[in-house]
């Protein structure tokens, strides 16, 4: 019996896992049934066990195919904005292209349920010819958030939603200019200002003029809409020309203002003086004498009262225009003033100061474009001060004696004299003699009263311990 004990304990294999501390497997297998119950485990749960690579997610394969461009703007992403546009009533087709620029195509569209004519313009995101566009959105505080974007699909959807913006805007303000409809992105939806069938109303460069007194009509109705758009839109269209201005039913249209900043931005006043010498350059051309610059400068931004107007009204405008003195061919003083103005470095804030200008500051020669002026209410607030001050020392004057103290020389009553009440300082270290002397004996006094009714110590002592020991 124990021999056959021995021989089985001989035959049994003891294994011991290498990777674990204290768990051992005793088995009685061979090398051939090993294997094949190895077999066996993996043939029974191959539908279960699957040892590849774990895979993340369903690999996507990108196709340049989907963001291909049509006439460099059309592409799936934009075509399905359109898809919603029109399957929101907004238009019923679009019949094509009406123009290409350096940043958007404009199409012409229209509706079923309107009998307006509508534009779209879609920003191009493929090809993009207008590179400087973070010029015109840094330092502006309606886009703080969104300056600096590397992707220029998002940078154009920033400048449109900023010309969205600007265009309702004017369009509120009063300022004859398309009404915006939709934005959806880069797609934006306006007003189509045509003379009818699809026909645009020119720009202002292709309006064929009749006489002398229409071009002079429509040079002060811009300048007009420049003061207007920045007293009250508080904007400067930044790039302001025959291109993008439209005479439409005999009336000035302002378009394109995708670039148009607040007079807060850092560059505004410079975009503003190149808004005065294109528009001046172009009516020169049409043989009319225009304004100085440098006045128009001074018209547009200064306030109604500096200027002694009202209202922004053509009325108030157009009286005040009268008073500028016009430029003429012959003059070249007036022109050595406008080439200096161009060359001025404007201020627009102290933060806008260089280093080169602090000394110059310092001794007030910068020049400044808005000077300080009193408001008419404190103006009369003030002159009510000053009278009142003059009465009081007319009557001061009457009824000092007439010794000669109260007139001088001249015969003018002088001020009377008044001494200041002098404040006494407080504290100890400012207190009279007699008082400080009075407070003490008076300190002494309360003690020695305090003294008299005072318990002696060594009765109240015997209380405490009688205390101590009935507790």
């Amino acid at each position: 019996m124990s021999e056959e004990i021995v021989e089985r304990i001989n035959q049994v294999e003891i294994y011991s896992d290498s990777d674990s501390d204290s768990e051992t497997e005793i088995s009685t297998p061979s090398s051939s049934s090993g294997t094949t119950h190895k077999e066996d485990i993996v043939t029974k749960y191959a539908d279960k066990i699957n040892t590849d690579p774990v895979k993340s997610g369903p690999k996507t394969h990108k196709d340049r195919a989907n963001r291909a461009t049509v006439e460099q703007v059309l592409d799936p992403r934009t075509m399905r904005f359109l898809a919603k546009i029109i399957n929101k009533g907004i238009i019923s087709r679009i019949n094509g292209c009406i123009s290409t620029g350096k940043e958007a195509n404009v199409y012409q569209g229209d509706s079923d349920n309107d009998t307006r004519e509508f534009a779209l313009k879609i920003y191009k995101t493929s090809i993009l010819v207008f590179k400087d566009r973070e010029r015109y959105v840094d330092g502006e505080y309606r886009f703080r958030n969104s300056k600096n974007q590397s992707n220029p699909r998002k940078m154009v959807k920033i400048w449109a939603e900023k010309e969205f913006r600007n265009l309702k805007r004017l369009y509120l303000n009063g300022i004859p200019c398309p009404e915006p409809i939709e934005l959806r992105s880069h797609v934006l939806v306006m007003e189509y200002l045509t003379k009818g069938k699809g026909q645009p109303s020119p720009k202002l460069r292709d309006h064929p003029f009749k006489d002398i007194d229409e071009i002079v009509h429509y040079y002060h109705q811009m300048l007009y809409y420049m003061r207007r758009m920045y007293q009250q839109c508080r904007l400067v269209h930044a790039d302001l020309s025959e291109y993008n201005s439209i005479v439409h039913e005999d009336k000035l249209y302002i378009i394109d203002v995708s670039q148009s900043v607040e007079p807060e931005h850092p560059m505004a006043l410079d975009f503003l003086r190149m808004d005065i010498k294109n528009v001046n350059d172009f009516f020169s051309r049409k043989k009319i004498n225009v304004y100085p610059e440098r006045l128009l400068f001074k018209y547009i931004t200064e306030d109604n009262y500096t200027l002694g107007i009202s209202d922004n009204s053509d009325e108030e405008l157009g009286k005040y225009l009268e008073t500028l003195p016009l430029k003429s061919e012959d003059d070249n003083d007036e022109e050595v003033q406008d080439e200096i103005f161009r060359s001025l470095h404007l201020v627009r804030s102290l933060n806008n100061l260089e280093e080169r200008d602090f000394e110059k500051f310092s001794q007030g020669k910068v020049d400044i474009m808005k000077e300080l002026v009193v408001n008419p209410e404190d103006e009369s607030t003030s002159e009510e001060e000053d009278s009142e001050d003059d009465e009081e020392e007319d009557e001061d004057a009457d009824d000092s004696d007439s010794d000669g103290d109260s007139t001088d020389g001249e015969g003018k009553p002088k001020k009377k004299w008044v001494e200041r009440e002098t404040e006494t300082p407080k504290g100890k270290k400012y207190e009279d003699k007699d008082e400080k002397k009075a407070r003490k004996e008076a300190a002494k006094l309360e003690k020695q009263e305090k003294r008299k009714t005072k318990m002696k110590k060594h009765i109240k002592k015997k209380i405490i311990n009688k205390r101590k020991t009935t507790k």
